[in-house]
């Protein structure tokens, strides 16, 4: 297992260097990250190799084929997390898979559909006509002009080249894949957006939960996953966390002798870091729990398709109000191995968002093995199997959420029987494997090899 994980590693590292050397010039000149194939032999220890035999059959129709992602960042988010890994697997079963990354020709086109995103995801601000045809469409428009996609099964991830399906240039069956939860969306956004989801061949949800109205294409639900085999979810012992973490340690001053109540996610308002920070403060106070000496440790990332991430960093520093015992990091060093690291060491991982598509830094923490209280919101109640794999609480339910947060940190043998359950739980349904499969099933339909629908079909 070692020598099959560091010889896939050796390839990503020499595939990422080539993406991030050229990166300048893909955004110039549209080319293509230089995924390199990856053997899916690795994977064996992580799901089994009958798991891998089934992927290698549902593939041998399609060698050769063009699989097309279109969305609208190489960086930061969980469609490129998973775009990393699922290209070099696509490519390993023979299956020419290719990641398109619309540009941004206006300087507000990802504030726009940031705009948009939190619209769909139900939280209620104005917007102009400018931005919906000057800004949003103009930019679709221009994404297209001299270029095309071709391919024989084509995915658009999210709102920002959603509308590229009718002002786009695609050439093969394309389907439209949302990651974000619309179950409170905004009805004239969504409206808005009705034509050009109608305009693909299919629409791909999380959960059913979140298909609304108006959809006349079929539906289908496909949860997220992790790939086993990159860096940040690499499976590591304690020891070898707490050796990869030293570094950052020691530049922030964390202890990593007392135990750790652990978040991850963008500063965003729909990630609810501000309840977080009430609930440790209030709870590490308690004195059954002041012995055990926990801190908070927060880190957030930023991206290229969020432009808000500063702004939501500075009013958690508000809240933190100086406690020597909140950490507050942005965009870490090594950010991979460390977010795994940290997943590994922690007592337990807290992600309580108001909306969520569905939380794959959840599945990342429930793959080492921690258990999380995770709210009762979109993708995540999939993942947190209450009392089993974690605790599910309402996203602003304090006590409840300091309940548990006192739980995991009193009873750690319960924890460790919970961060097991956790590890299977992913391994069966959340890891990359099981996605592909998905895919692999939807692609074979949409060729014709298959003429019955898949069995996630939900409508």
């Amino acid at each position: 297992m070692i020598n099959a994980y560091f010889s896939g590693l050796i390839l990503r590292t020499i595939n990422f260097y080539t993406m991030f050397h050229d990166q300048s010039e893909q955004y110039l000149e549209r080319k293509l990250p230089p995924y390199v194939a990856m053997d899916l032999s690795y994977y064996k220890d992580s799901v089994g190799a009958e798991k891998l035999e089934k992927l290698k059959q549902l593939a041998l129709p399609l060698e050769n084929k063009v699989w097309a992602h279109v969305n609208s960042t190489y960086e930061g988010g969980g469609v490129a997390e998973m775009l990393k890994g699922l290209i070099p697997l696509a490519k390993g079963l023979g299956i020419n898979a290719q990641w398109h990354c619309m540009e941004a020709h206006s300087e507000d086109f990802f504030y726009v559909t940031k705009k948009f995103h939190d619209l769909i995801q139900g939280v209620e601000q104005p917007f102009s006509t400018e931005e919906l045809h000057g800004v949003y469409i103009d930019n679709s428009l221009k994404n297209f002009e001299n270029y095309s996609v071709e391919a024989d099964f084509i995915i658009v991830h999210d709102p920002q080249p959603c509308a590229t399906s009718v002002f786009g240039n695609y050439k093969g069956p394309k389907l439209w894949r949302c990651h974000i939860d619309t179950t409170s969306a905004n009805k004239l956004i969504w409206n808005f957006f009705l034509p050009f989801i109608n305009h693909y061949d299919g629409a791909i949800f999380t959960d059913e939960n979140f298909v609304k109205q108006g959809i006349k294409k079929p539906v289908y639900k496909i949860a997220p996953s992790i790939d086993p085999l990159s860096p940040k979810n690499r499976q590591l012992s304690k020891t070898e966390a707490l050796r990869i973490l030293q570094p950052l340690f020691e530049k922030h001053n964390i202890d990593g002798d007392r135990p750790i109540v652990l978040a991850v996610s963008r500063y965003d308002i729909h990630k609810n870091q501000a309840t977080i920070i009430k609930a440790f403060k209030a709870i590490k106070n308690d004195k059954a729990v002041s012995r055990k000496k926990p801190i908070l440790v927060m880190v957030g990332n930023t991206a290229s398709d969020d432009p808000d991430g500063l702004t939501m960093y500075g009013q958690m520093e508000e809240e933190r109000e100086n406690d020597t015992d909140v950490f507050l990091l942005m965009n870490i060093e090594n950010n991979d191995e460390n977010i795994g690291a940290l997943m590994r060491v922690a007592n337990q991982f807290v992600h309580i968002s108001t909306k969520e598509g569905f939380g794959l830094v959840v599945t990342e923490a429930l793959w080492q093995g921690t258990p999380v209280i995770g709210s009762k919101v979109g993708g995540i109640p999939q993942q947190v199997v209450d009392h089993k794999t974690g605790f599910l609480v309402d996203p602003f339910d304090i006590e409840n959420i300091k309940q548990q947060m006192k739980f995991l940190l009193l009873h750690p043998e319960q924890s460790d029987v919970i961060g097991q359950q956790a590890v299977e739980h992913v391994r069966e349904n959340f890891l990359l494997t099981s996605l592909l499969e998905k895919y692999l099933l939807l692609m074979r339909y949409y060729m014709g090899i298959d003429s019955v629908p898949p069995h996630f079909k939900i409508s």
